[in-house]
């Protein structure tokens, strides 16, 4: 038995997975750079680790994963860089929705999709409608998103529906990940120690696992890391340690 199912065997031994992931994909372009290469030859790198870490929740029945992909503050890099993001978007849904459909993946971008360009816009949403009969993970992509902007709307929502209180339940429902349960787990890679605009409301109580590893060279080997770090801390949610009540 190799190392990665040594650690696959004891994260189904411990029994506590996160029902929900999310994930700060950093640093696709200073990996390119390393290399000496274009900075979206990085991104196209990262869209393995998307492949490979979707496939591991798959295998361990995980109910949601997010990852922030283009976040409202991305529009304001270069638009050579925007253009290939564009159609590396619309690629990788063409060629990704067919294994989707096979591992039962429902699909769902969140954040204002109005603001892509027609063809990546058209592409999600045909591919969301396609997968939308199936019954298994829920899988975020978080596109031209920001957090502060995601609860004005929410408020905004409300407020148009007629209410004048609110209730955590009800903005809960009335957010872009409505339906699945808040993330248990944030996994920022490159060993940035920011929450960039991301999941602000949903992330209230979840654990944060910070790594050094660029986001291209992060796999599976790197995600069970990640999840047995999880599932031996303490989740406590303002109620004092079980061990020092037992004390």
């Amino acid at each position: 038995m190799n190392d990665s199912d040594q650690k696959i065997e004891q994260i189904k031994k411990n029994g506590n997975l996160p029902a929900h992931i999310a994930f700060i994909m950093d640093g696709n372009g200073r990996w390119a750079k390393k290399r000496g290469y274009p900075r979206l030859f990085g991104h196209r790198e990262g869209v393995t680790s998307v492949r490979q870490i979707v496939e591991a929740g798959v295998e361990f029945g995980i109910e949601a994963m997010t990852f922030y992909t283009f976040s409202t503050e991305n529009w304001k890099r270069p638009s050579g860089e925007i253009t290939g993001l564009m159609h590396l978007l619309v690629s990788t849904i063409r060629k990704e929705v067919a294994d989707l459909d096979r591992n039962n993946v429902r699909l769902r971008p969140i954040g204002c999709l109005e603001d892509l360009p027609e063809a990546p816009r058209r592409e999600f949403l045909d591919a969301e409608a396609h997968l939308s009969k199936n019954t298994g993970m829920m899988l975020n992509i978080a596109l031209s998103y920001g957090s502060r902007r995601e609860i004005i709307n929410t408020f905004q929502k409300l407020v148009k529906q007629g209410n004048s209180t609110f209730t955590e339940e009800m903005v809960d429902q009335a957010l872009d990940t409505a339906g699945v349960p808040d993330p248990d787990l944030l996994i920022r890679t490159s060993g940035e120690y920011r929450l960039s605009n991301f999941l602000l409301w949903q992330c209230a109580y979840a654990e944060i696992y910070i790594t050094d590893t660029l986001w291209p060279d992060f796999r599976k080997p790197q995600l069970y890391d990640a999840i047995l770090d999880y599932q031996h801390r303490e989740r406590r949610f303002g109620r004092i340690s079980e061990q020092v009540v037992k004390s």
